[in-house]
């Protein structure tokens, strides 16, 4: 069955259009998106939900979407989306970052432009049949220092505009390397010595707990007399009421926002102040930007719901097609990993380490260790997968730490899951052979060669004759088929292990009749999703 799309919000027809060609199911119906009652109603139905901002999915949204598996924002904010909720649901929820780059960057050099030459107020009063040439005296942009809080995909941009505008550019990111700063032509600053030297300070940061009010008034109060501040980012990221306070004061010489705290903004401190430029989120209002974003988001939710691609997501690394395809194997065989300690461990879990050797640690480790803790998750919720699972494990207080080694012994690459818990630690490990099965390779130390099927049977037992037979002679007995079966053990006379691959699940009886044998440790039922 095709997977189901619902356009709640403004979507242009040619992203329609991306979803149907592609074979998706798609209702397009802005109406809803305004209609909370209506949207509830139907979520239900589908598999993906695409919006821009006129959409809220908030907890109870997400509590009705019974089947919703991603959610798409035509745009870069999710403020609209309950991310939290939406992950613990194991919702993917993915933005498009890349589609208004640069209309929001040419906003912030618009804006800049703006208040260096006072041109709305310019603007206001000509229109008004004045001739005040000589009270709107500017400055000029050549040769001045700009100061930039947040050199991303965004800012980058800025710094680019700006140095063909011959400024100086200072830039303040912790993520920015020396060697990037030098790529893109900029000088990397600490904040304190940007905000002593910049004659404008523009913003091109997200909002998070470390960039709220990075503009505080005592950040403020370090800045250099004269300075004029533009944020087209993010609301929140400046003390509105203190800037205003040094525009009155005369320390602060202007300021342009496009973004503010509260939204929609009918009332601001700094609204009604003179020169000070303000638009209602403009930055990525421009008809190329609308389209580009609009048909980003069309692509990346169809690459997810028909080949598993996840791009731009903000709650699970991203994974692109080509790592899809060649991942797949990898990601089905940290699942059943984690699947195996899952249904062996029935106390808390403590730490989970997932060790990459050879091939497999030059994968996308990320979504490999999302698949491991999935899938020892899913043993007590089904309901868990790659999205929610790394949000359970932290709230449960579980460390997960991830190794890399260079290739050992005789495989091309490994995945080595170990699993603490307060009474006990447990290890399995496995690769993907040429044929892209996964397969166990290791139990508790002791090598194997173990095929992965739906229904296993998993013995512990000492090293004595007779295992074989009492295995064999009881599934046959009882009507279970063995389609594979897998000995290993630590030394002679010593610890062993066994993995029945069975054609169906055997009934409760059958293991009761083992166990009775007293030949065995531990019997025990295991089932792995197909592949």
């Amino acid at each position: 069955m095709a997977p189901k799309v619902l356009i709640s919000d403004k979507l242009s027809d040619a992203a329609v259009q991306i979803f149907r060609d592609r074979g998706i199911d798609v209702t397009f119906d802005p109406s809803i998106g305004k209609d909370k009652d209506k949207l509830l109603s139907v979520i239900g139905e589908y598999d993906g939900l695409a919006i821009r901002s006129a959409t809220k999915v908030t907890e109870k949204i997400i509590a009705e979407a019974t089947n919703l598996k991603v959610i798409g924002r035509a745009g870069i904010g999710v403020d609209n989306v309950d991310i939290p909720e939406a992950s613990k649901k194991g919702i993917i929820v993915m933005n498009t970052p890349f589609g208004n780059s640069i209309t929001t960057a040419e906003h912030a050099i618009a804006m800049m432009f703006a208040v260096a030459r006072q041109i709305p107020e310019a603007n206001a009063s000509t229109h008004a049949g004045k001739w005040e040439k000589s009270r709107f005296m500017g400055v000029e942009l050549t040769g001045k220092t700009l100061g930039v809080i947040g050199a991303g995909n965004i800012g980058s941009i800025v710094c680019n505009r700006a140095l063909g505008l011959k400024m100086k550019v200072l830039a303040y990111d912790p993520f920015l390397s020396e060697e990037r700063a030098t790529q893109i032509g900029v000088t990397k600053v600490e904040l304190d010595e940007l905000l002593a030297k910049a004659d404008f300070i523009t913003l091109h940061v997200p909002y998070t707990e470390k960039t709220a009010n990075i503009l505080s008034a005592e950040n403020l109060a370090k800045t250099k007399k004269g300075v004029r501040i533009v944020n087209c980012a993010r609301g929140g990221l400046v003390d509105e009421a203190a800037l205003a306070e040094l525009i009155t004061s005369g320390h602060v010489a202007g300021a342009a926002f496009d973004v503010f705290k509260e939204e929609p903004a009918t009332e601001n401190p700094l609204f009604g102040l003179e020169n000070v430029v303000v638009t209602p989120h403009l930055g990525a209002a421009t008809t190329e930007a609308q389209e580009n974003v609009a048909l980003q988001v069309a692509e990346q939710m169809a690459d997810y719901l028909l080949t598993g691609a996840v791009s731009n997501a903000l709650n699970m690394p991203s994974v692109t097609a080509e790592e899809a395809r060649i991942m797949g194997p990898w990601l089905k065989l940290a699942e059943h990993l984690g699947a195996f300690v899952g249904q062996l461990t029935e106390e808390a879990i403590e730490e989970i380490e997932v060790v990459y050797n050879g091939v497999a640690k030059d994968m996308n480790l990320k979504a490999l260790n999302c698949a491991a803790i999935a899938g020892i998750m899913k043993a007590t919720n089904p309901d868990v997968n790659m999205v929610s699972a790394p949000i359970i494990a932290k709230d449960r207080g579980i460390e997960v730490s991830t190794t890399t080694q260079d290739k050992t012994g005789v495989f091309d690459g490994y995945i080595r899951l170990v699993v603490k818990t307060e009474l006990k630690t447990r290890s399995i490990a496995g690769t993907v052979f040429s044929d892209g099965k996964p397969r166990f390779i290791q139990i508790k130390g002791i090598n194997i060669d173990a095929e992965i099927g739906e229904h296993m049977l998993y013995t512990t037992n000492k090293d004595v004759p007779g295992i074989i037979g009492t295995l064999g002679q009881t599934m046959g007995e009882n009507g279970v088929n063995i389609a594979n079966f897998t000995l290993g053990r630590s030394a002679r006379d010593g610890e062993a292990i066994a993995l029945l691959y069975l054609d169906e699940q055997p009934p409760a009886s059958v293991l009761e009749e083992l166990k009775a044998t007293g030949l065995f440790q531990q019997v025990r039922p295991l089932q792995f999703t197909a592949a």
